[in-house]
């Protein structure tokens, strides 16, 4: 609002104040008693022209009421230049908060043998399932897709827009890569490709496979080294039980390219649940959070209303309503 208002002097916009030198505001009852203590010690002296007649008492006691303002004006000067000093501010507290985003490749295994329904209906159907909730519970990570069977593809890269991506989970069959076997050294490259680059915070591959490294011409276990060279860390999931119609679970693979602590077997449906959960759990986002104030003065205000209150009072003493005998 514009500094010429009377809303500034509203108590409701006063109270909710704060004030940088409070002290300076204990000497605002000092203003009226200095006054007062002027106007006693003026009063002997001040001299009246006397003036007869019979409704000359009643002007004299208007022009003597009136007489008041120039001093009124002044004090009131005085004192919102007091409060102008007092420096009058208004704080406002602000807290932004900053995701240490997580940049994540989903590398999932569509080979044929992911079509055993060990897991139900099929491995593949189960993992689509569990890899769509998994990304519907991040928040400001980036999500990437990677399929294999006999060669690998990016499907996605990634991002933030968990709705395509869940369209592009939804949609995996393993029609869509005619070459056969597991090329997982090839997904890991792949994954390793998009990710090397990227400035998250923390980075991750997570692969799901059923079965051994059989295709490709890239080592898995060389990909993994380069994987750890770029700070990025591997989770690996075996999915299915050992024993299965056309294709048996491999975990040697898998398991030394994570490593004890990051590889996980998923036998059924709740276990392949149990496995992106505690990954999740794992891999949580970091948030900073960043308070600031955001202070504004008005001292401005009360100060311009001083210096007009004061021009004020000093172009009345000119008028009627100062004793220019006592002036």
């Amino acid at each position: 609002m514009e500094w010429f208002s009377l809303n500034w002097f509203d108590w409701y916009w006063v109270r909710n104040l704060r004030w940088e030198y409070p002290q300076f505001l204990y000497l605002l009852p000092l203003v009226p008693a200095l006054f007062w203590l002027r106007s006693v010690m003026h009063r002997t002296d001040k001299q009246y022209i006397k003036v007869s007649g019979v409704h000359r008492s009643y002007f004299m006691n208007w022009v003597t009421l009136l007489r008041l303002v120039p001093p009124t004006l002044s004090a009131l000067s005085l004192a919102l230049a007091l409060v102008a000093v007092a420096r009058p501010q208004t704080v406002t507290t602000k807290i932004d908060r900053f995701s240490e985003g997580i940049d994540i490749m989903l590398a999932v295994d569509i080979s044929e043998s992911m079509l055993e329904r060990d897991l139900q209906p099929t491995r593949l159907a189960a993992a689509k399932k569990v890899a769509q909730r998994f990304v519907e519970n991040r928040l400001q990570d980036r999500i990437g897709l990677v399929i294999f069977a006999g060669e690998a593809y990016s499907i996605c890269p990634l991002t933030t827009d968990y709705d395509l991506l869940k369209q592009y989970i939804e949609d995996l069959q393993t029609s869509m890569i005619p070459e056969a076997g597991t090329a997982i050294g090839s997904a890991l490259a792949v994954a390793i490709n998009r990710m090397r680059d990227s400035n998250g915070q923390s980075k991750v591959v997570i692969l799901l496979s059923d079965g051994d490294n059989t295709s490709g011409n890239l080592d898995p276990f060389t990909m993994s080294k380069l994987a750890q060279a770029y700070g990025i860390r591997i989770y690996t999931i075996a999915v299915g039980r050992a024993g299965g119609a056309s294709s048996n679970v491999s975990e040697s693979v898998l398991q030394r390219i994570a490593g004890e602590n990051q590889f996980f077997r998923a036998t059924d449906n709740t276990a392949l649940g149990a496995v992106f959960s505690q990954i999740n759990q794992l891999e949580k986002v970091k948030y900073k959070d960043s308070m600031y104030s955001e202070v504004k003065d008005y001292y401005r205000v009360y100060l311009m209303w001083s210096v007009v209150l004061f021009i004020i009072s000093l172009g009345l003493k000119s008028t009627f309503m100062a004793n220019v005998l006592e002036d």
